[in-house]
């Protein structure tokens, strides 16, 4: 029951191996590396690659018998196995999977990074016990992840991501909120929701407001600050006019922020009254709560996505 998890961050890139059992995972090693996606394709490729073996033998493994690896990475791949949609887009366009199951040697499950959040939740943290989790993620972007389990059976063994055909399933962060006017984003079009609510949109908001930078960390501290009020607020509100874009159309049973912005207290105590106001019933149930497996989640889902049904 032994796995590897790799979690490809903007900033980092984490492994671990982990011991895998129905209580809880243990964690047998971990390391991280800076990303430097700014060294481009190649370098990531062989961070990715050496870390693989790194932690292996940190955790005393054979390097020539290795457990199942899985990888957590933004963006999905095509069908020409080429990546696409990552905001680490020095990926876009290249063949990392088929590059890293080459350098290593052996196969790897690939999942996007939200997806490995919800199925670390889904079966080990917050999400536990629900038939249908969606699991999103605020923070230097805004992505979601669908988990789902076999039969209806709430079940930890059996629940699994649901990638799509097109492998985008749960992006709400790239549902367009206003196309002509909105602010532009890394995919190219324009008023994502990723341009309202990731940390640096809602920083760029205050500073539009007041013309001061400020960290995201600061503005709910600001109390008596009117554009601090105003920007949080106009935030919480576009929230619960996406959110419930996806109410309407899964209705999952429980909703589990991760993220950096999602340490921000508005999404749990305005969250749901927000989304109530759009949502397509006249009552409003799904808990919107926040993660309890922290920012480990993506690799500990990784570690998790080899064990997956086919």
């Amino acid at each position: 029951m032994l796995r590897i998890g790799i979690d490809l961050g903007g900033s980092k890139i984490e492994g671990v191996v982990v011991r895998l059992d129905e209580a809880a995972p243990t964690v047998l090693a971990r390391l991280r590396v800076p990303t430097e996606s700014e060294r481009g394709y190649d370098h990531i490729l062989a961070s990715a690659h050496r870390l693989i073996f790194d932690v292996a033998a940190a955790a005393g493994l054979p390097l020539d018998s290795m457990p199942p690896i899985g990888v957590s990475m933004p963006g999905s791949v095509n069908r020409a196995g080429l990546v696409k949609n990552s905001n680490a887009t020095c990926l876009n366009g290249r063949p990392f999977h088929a590059d890293l199951r080459r350098l290593v040697g052996q196969p790897i499950a690939f999942s996007n990074d939200a997806n490995c959040f919800a199925l670390a939740e889904a079966r080990h943290g917050a999400g536990r016990g629900h038939s249908m989790v969606f699991g999103v993620i605020l923070g230097t972007g805004v992505g979601g992840g669908i988990v789902l389990s076999l039969e209806g059976r709430p079940d930890s063994l059996l629940a699994r991501t649901w990638d799509g055909p097109q492998g985008i399933a749960g992006e709400w962060g790239h549902v367009t909120l206003d196309p002509v006017a909105g602010p532009p984003c890394y995919c190219g079009r324009r008023g994502c929701i990723e341009t309202y609510l990731s940390g640096p949109a809602i920083e760029a908001d205050y500073a539009r407001r007041s013309g001061q930078q400020l960290p995201l960390r600061e503005l709910e501290q600001r109390l008596d600050d009117p554009h601090a009020r105003a920007t949080l607020d106009a935030a919480v509100a576009i929230f619960g006019r996406a959110m419930a874009t996806v109410v309407n159309i899964l209705d999952p049973e429980i909703i589990v922020l991760g993220g950096g912005v999602s340490r921000l207290d508005l999404w749990i105590d305005h969250g749901p009254r927000e989304v109530a106001r759009w949502v397509f019933s006249d009552e409003f149930t799904t808990p919107i709560v926040r993660h309890q497996i922290g920012d480990s989640a993506g690799v500990l889902g990784a570690a998790l996505l080899p064990r997956e049904p086919s």
